[in-house]
């Protein structure tokens, strides 16, 4: 009976396989020590499981906790990733541009003007985007004690969408303007390009984590 409570857990949970790895473990512990204390004070093994998963709760309600508890879990992580990535990989491009290509000035076509508030506007967003990360994180602490599961998993989703927007917003906004007034400003040098790329494949992958983030908050409140 455990091996099957257990399994209907694990059906209804979705995120991080590690996270939900780690808490059907606790579960089983849980359910397998309760069982152990019914069997000393003498029930049968089948009574004894049957005791312990009715004790621990219907599997429809323990699994809306545990999603909560999850999403959670996965959305802490997803802000980490927002904080130090995503700023990290802008530092990495210029740095890898002035050591690989040098100044601005050496390029051969003009720089309209607009193109120089698109450029200013994209990289303070993506300095915008950790800071939101780091206020989910401390509302996320901060909330813990007045807000239920369901609630800071909304309150974080919300947010990890948001900077994950900023990011998207400002990268796409960012190559598209580069595209018109000359698109070989994307690849100024190999490392810039591989740069690039890895920059498009970590946003691409914040965008996952995101939709991610609402479809566990979706659970929860289904």
């Amino acid at each position: 009976m455990i091996d099957a409570y257990l399994g209907e857990l694990d059906r209804r949970l979705h995120g991080c396989g590690r996270f939900k790895a780690d808490l059907l473990k606790e579960a089983r512990d849980g359910l397998d020590d309760a069982a152990e204390a019914y069997r000393a004070g003498g029930w049968s093994d089948e009574d004894a499981q049957r005791r312990a998963v009715a004790d621990f709760g219907p599997a429809e309600v323990v699994a809306r906790d545990y999603q909560a508890e999850l999403g959670m879990l996965s959305g802490v992580r997803t802000l980490w990733k927002l904080i130090i990535g995503v700023p990290a990989m802008q530092i990495a491009w210029d740095y890898a541009r002035i050591l690989t290509f040098g100044e601005w000035t050496k390029l051969s076509t003009p720089t309209p003007d607009w193109y120089k508030v698109v450029a200013h506007a994209s990289h303070g967003a993506v300095f915008v985007v950790p800071v939101i990360g780091a206020l989910a994180l401390l509302g996320i602490r901060w909330l813990s004690r007045r807000l239920d599961g369901a609630g800071l998993a909304r309150f974080c989703g919300v947010l990890i969408a948001l900077a994950v927007g900023v990011n998207l917003a400002s990268m796409g906004l960012l190559i598209a303007a580069t595209g018109v007034v000359d698109a070989s400003r994307l690849f100024l040098s190999v490392p810039c390009a591989l740069l690039m790329v890895a920059w498009l494949a970590l946003s691409v992958r914040l965008v996952v984590l995101a939709r991610r983030s609402w479809g566990g908050y979706a659970t929860i409140v289904a």
